[in-house]
């Protein structure tokens, strides 16, 4: 099968703005090129960071900071094309056999702790756990999350914080590649629904949730929960984007019950305090707000019935 690999060049600054747009169109699996992490490896800021470079990687010298993803050969991706130019990019593409490229990303895809207990590893891999330690199995695909990316990392520490075992209900909303649900279920939680508006994302959360043996405790189903949802939780998680948790947030409280515990991420740091003043006008308190990187999850409480 063909596809388009569309590869898009940008700034270092410009990496996590262009990343929520991609995101906010859908496009969840991305590859980024940023010379930063050339400069930082060639600054050798540590004595033991290496001892000898391979004249290969000197090819990445000169690297251009870009990202690059892949669409399906058919009408669907020329309107995305033409929407990234609407917004000011400059899309390059070419076609490409998915032979050449459909498996070549899972080389970068390794185990990955993104918490104090929660291991993300790819079913490829081996992994041996210590301690306390709890492990995820995923097969992301192509289209979604691996659950290295910050806005994922933020919302499982929040729920580390106020997920009590054996009594929370929680409700995933946005649930992609099933992360966050999953993680729930692993730290404790009853019972999980996780929701998805598309149905792709609903299917491979649900072979996510399979391939952990948590079919007794997570539910899937591809809904809105703007429209016709009832469940309500102890825990809404929302990874989303900014703008469509000031959007949500209206509705959420309607889907809180016991903690009213309302998490959400995907929140670029510039726009923290317009998506935290939202959730306050929405009957809610800020509990508390972590960071990383250029990202931000905000934990509120509801406090108006």
């Amino acid at each position: 099968m063909r596809y388009l690999e569309v590869k898009i060049y940008t700034t270092q600054e410009g990496i996590d703005p262009l990343t929520c747009i991609l995101m906010d169109m859908g496009i969840a699996g991305f590859a980024v090129s940023d010379a930063r992490d050339f400069q930082e490896l060639m600054e050798k800021k540590n004595s033991y960071d290496w001892d000898y470079v391979d004249e290969s990687l000197m090819d990445f010298e000169n690297i251009k900071t870009s990202v690059t993803f892949y669409l399906e050969d058919d009408e669907e991706s020329q309107v995305i094309l033409e929407r990234l130019r609407e917004k000011g990019l400059d899309p390059e593409w070419k076609l490409v056999d998915d032979s050449d490229w459909k498996d070549n990303w899972k080389e970068y895809f390794k185990p990955a702790k993104i918490s104090d207990r929660i291991v993300i590893k790819p079913t490829w891999e081996d992994y041996e756990k210590t301690g306390d330690e709890l492990v995820i199995e995923i097969d992301p695909g192509m289209a979604f999350g691996t659950g290295s990316h910050p806005t994922t990392s933020l919302c499982v520490k929040f729920l580390e914080r106020y997920l009590e075992p054996g009594a929370d209900a929680v409700l995933d909303v946005g649930c992609g590649s099933g992360i966050l649900s999953i993680a729930s279920a692993l730290l404790g939680a009853k019972t999980v629904l996780a929701v998805d508006i598309d149905p792709v994302a609903v299917d491979v959360t649900q072979q996510n949730v399979e391939l952990n043996g948590l079919g007794s405790k997570i539910r899937t189903m591809e809904g809105d929960l703007t429209k016709g949802l009832s469940e309500r939780a102890d825990i809404v998680a929302a990874n989303l984007m900014a703008d469509l948790v000031i959007m949500l947030s209206k509705d959420v409280a309607a889907h809180l019950k016991g903690k009213s515990i309302f998490i959400s991420s995907g929140i670029l740091i510039e726009k923290r305090e317009a998506v935290a003043a939202a959730i306050e006008e929405c009957g809610f308190r800020i509990l508390d707000v972590m960071e990383e990187g250029e990202w931000c999850a905000i934990a509120a409480q509801k406090v108006t019935i």
